[in-house]
């Protein structure tokens, strides 16, 4: 196999839809605090994991890992 990557994913569920982002920082260049109902501070220092899920009456914030695969150099 490959060389395989691991990159951080925060999946973000609201009003039923899902969404996937590269960190916490940028779920906030799309939501506000208020849409959220959470505040940027307080996820981090909630420390959102896999395991640990940030839930609310608005949303549900989920923390992975995606997997990737090198591409090769032709």
């Amino acid at each position: 196999m490959k060389n395989k990557q691991e990159r951080t994913v925060v999946h973000v569920e609201i009003s039923g839809l899902h969404f996937y982002f590269g960190s916490l920082t940028a779920v906030y260049t799309k939501f506000t605090p208020e849409q959220l109902g959470v505040a940027l501070g307080t996820l981090r220092n909630y420390r959102v994991t896999s395991d640990k899920p940030y839930q609310n009456s608005k949303c549900i914030i989920r923390k992975g890992i995606l997997v990737t695969v090198q591409k090769s150099v032709s």
